[in-house]
């Protein structure tokens, strides 16, 4: 395990990001890559990974010349020869987000099954591959791993069921980590977000089936609303200074959570309107995963 004596503030945020070694998976595009430009703003030292070069390239240059990988994160020795790296490029590691994740719509029944085989590969063992990796670097008292989770993994909406499914699990390991870390003084937290407005969100659900979902429950709920990003940002920036339990974005997740047993039926009844010609529709939609995966991942 990795320790040295670098110390920062530990009291409650704003503590300093300053100096913090920070390892972020899928930093090509969206949350990975503001949250990149906002900790090494904030005098984090990050290091990158993801699929697309060419976007990860600019995003570490916007970072400071930042060092950076492609990595597919469903290939568990790619994973770990990325965070063995970045542990010697940073000198150690305080803090893991795993980041990396994919979404498509997808009903239950007619479906394809290739979108939740996919989604499970790489939002559950992508964040497991990530977390397992970088575990033994941020086993010491001033460490933190983040699981980006969603709103998806408490409650589920017709058409996610590939994606909540995903992120139930990955709520899951962050909570089962949160434990294993305490008695080396880590912590871990889970992060859920409502729709921010970044490209997974467009592309993954930018169908004809999930507008018309969409636009069936926008009189009845606001949770059909998309986020603006920075809102996402910012408590992922609170979060990790404060190495909390749970990020939550936007503020109303966070009441949704303690209450998701009775948030569920609201939610069901909510998206009935129109359901059966929407479903329909989907089963004919073509659909692809909002990155495009490498054949390791297929």
């Amino acid at each position: 395990m990795i320790h040295d004596s670098t110390r920062w503030d530990s009291s409650p945020w704003p503590a300093t990001l300053a100096g913090r070694r920070v390892l972020i998976t899928g930093a090509a595009r969206g949350i990975g890559a503001a949250l990149a430009a906002r900790l090494h703003g904030r005098g984090a030292r990050v290091a990158l990974a993801g699929l697309e070069p060419d976007l990860l390239a600019t995003v570490a240059a916007d970072c400071g010349s930042a060092p950076w990988w492609t990595c597919d994160v469903t290939d568990r020795g790619r994973v770990e020869e990325v965070v063995n790296s970045a542990v010697r490029e940073l000198g150690g590691l305080d803090v893991v987000v795993a980041n990396a994740g994919v979404a498509a719509q997808m009903p239950i029944i007619g479906g394809d099954p290739s979108v939740l085989e996919q989604s499970l590969r790489v939002n559950v063992l992508g964040v497991y591959n990530t977390l397992r990796a970088a575990g033994p670097h941020i086993s010491h008292e001033r460490g933190y791993a983040l699981a980006v989770a969603s709103l998806a993994a408490a409650v589920q909406a017709p058409l996610l069921g590939a994606y909540s499914a995903s992120k139930a699990a990955v709520e899951a390991m962050g909570n089962t980590l949160r434990s294993e870390l305490k008695p080396w003084g880590a912590k871990a937290g889970v992060a859920y977000f409502a729709e921010l407005d970044t490209d997974m969100t467009h592309r993954g659900f930018g169908t004809e089936a999930a507008a018309a979902l969409t636009g069936a429950r926008s009189s009845t709920s606001f949770i059909s609303k998309v986020t603006p990003l920075k809102v996402g940002i910012d408590a992922l920036e609170r979060g990790i200074a404060r190495r909390s339990r749970r990020v939550v974005a936007p503020w109303w997740v966070g009441g949704v959570l303690p209450v998701r047993m009775l948030a569920q039926p609201v939610v069901d009844r909510a998206v009935q309107r129109d359901l059966r010609r929407i479903l329909e529709l989907a089963r004919k939609e073509q659909v692809e995963l909002t990155t495009p995966q490498p054949d390791s991942a297929r």
